[in-house]
């Protein structure tokens, strides 16, 4: 089958050489624009400079830190323009201020203003031309083809290397026993310099899932995630946690007596669950449902588990759910070192008990501690069927394989998204 062959213009509209210029122009064109309209010796030289000098590594900054957090797979690029480009140049005015550096907040401002605009017309352009074209050797596991919307896919039919577009990627099941007319061609391709990717490794890049089939199977072939980032990330939680609680306390007093005046029962709802290293906690949260009798074993379980329009759901509960501002009492959670703020969500003992019954592998979601919001909320929201659940797991496992501080930071953004829109909210 003949495929067409790559844009070449999507190419350049992603290289980074394009970008660093777009940049440059857009940060330092702008500004000195607004210079060249003021009147003569309007401002000083040291104003002029520092004010550029800050628009240039600002934007230069945004765009690095842009690239990088949309590398990851399901980012949409438009959500995270404003925020890259506003923090950085936010931080270049901070630093001028407590540094007494004179600068011109207009030459910042159009700088600024400009490079958000670059960001913007790239981000729409690459999204234009973006649409991802791979070539699929047909042999072993091929449905990588069916779960990557938003790619074309030419399936191969025979044994050749498809000259008639000299950047197309070649995937194929690399674990599969293939004939040796095709691992040549594969081979002939590499030689090339022609990317061959393994169906695997490509389809947890596409969908951001990873289905463990070996425990060994995350960034340093061993049983720990990032050992070193751990330790960071666990200094951040409680830095987080003892500058937002008191910031909180009242507004947390409100929420709870606004929980009683609405409906019976205690403001806090406290439920055992399954955590870190696969031991019971006790989570807080706010009290969202109807006060129950306590049941046991499948009663339980079903109990556990909250539908879509669930009736139980008081009114109250409903908005502080669909915000999420129920979870906010597992901040005292986090201090303590029982959750942290990013992480596979705790699961009741009963579910747990039953998904590790059900699904191999779903205990060593337990490996890392246990988050208020996490790569599967962001991207799945609330679920609590089986078959969901298995493919929350895939979601958990690729978090776990690439724990890191940048993976932190796109769900961090993310979840502002979320709550602002109340997605996967039951």
């Amino acid at each position: 089958m003949r495929g067409q062959p790559q844009p070449v213009a999507r190419r350049y509209l992603e290289s980074l050489s394009f970008q660093l210029l777009g940049i440059l122009v857009a940060s330092l064109g702008a500004p000195f624009i607004y210079v060249a309209l003021q009147p003569l010796d309007n401002l000083a030289e040291a104003t002029i400079i520092n004010s550029a000098i800050m628009s240039l590594l600002a934007a230069t900054i945004a765009l690095f830190f842009y690239r990088r957090v949309t590398s990851f797979p399901g980012t949409r690029g438009f959500a995270y323009i404003i925020p890259a480009y506003s923090v950085t140049f936010g931080l270049a005015v901070a630093v001028m201020l407590f540094g007494r550096l004179p600068y011109s907040g207009a030459m910042i401002l159009a700088g600024f203003a400009a490079s958000l605009a670059f960001g913007f017309l790239a981000a729409h352009l690459s999204q234009k031309y973006a649409r991802r074209q791979f070539y699929l050797v047909p042999f072993g596991k091929t449905d990588i083809a069916t779960d990557t919307p938003g790619v074309d896919w030419i399936v191969l039919n025979r044994p050749e290397v498809p000259d008639y577009d000299p950047h197309g990627a070649i995937v194929a099941d690399l674990r599969h026993d293939l004939d040796p007319e095709w691992e040549r061609m594969l081979a002939s391709a590499a030689l090339s310099g022609r990317i061959v990717y393994h169906s695997k490794q490509l389809r947890e890049s596409l969908t951001g899932r990873v289905e463990i089939e070996h425990l060994s199977e995350n960034s340093f072939g061993s049983l720990l995630p990032n050992l070193a980032y751990r330790k960071i990330k666990r200094a951040v939680d409680i830095l987080v946690a003892l500058i937002a609680l008191p910031f909180l306390a009242l507004p947390l007093l409100l929420i709870a007596a606004w929980i009683r005046l609405d409906s019976k029962g205690p403001a806090l709802f406290i439920q055992e669950r399954m955590g870190y290293r696969h031991k019971p906690f006790k989570v807080l949260k706010f009290r969202t449902m109807e006060v129950r009798p306590a049941c046991s074993g499948a009663e339980a379980q079903r109990d556990a588990i909250t539908q879509a329009q669930d009736s139980r759901i008081t009114r109250a509960g409903r908005f502080l759910r669909r915000s999420r501002i129920d979870e906010l009492p597992q901040l005292w959670n986090v201090l303590i070192g029982e959750m942290s703020l990013i992480g596979p969500r705790p699961e009741a003992i009963q579910l747990a008990s039953w998904y590790e019954r059900e699904l191999p592998f779903y205990v060593y979601r337990h490996i890392v501690r246990p988050g208020i919001t996490g790569w599967a909320q962001v991207n799945q929201g609330h679920v609590a069927e089986l078959d969901d659940v298995h493919i929350k797991l895939h979601y958990d496992f690729y978090y776990i394989k690439h724990f890191s501080a940048w993976l932190d930071l796109l769900i961090t953004m993310r979840t502002i998204g979320t709550v602002l829109t109340g997605f996967g909210s039951r």
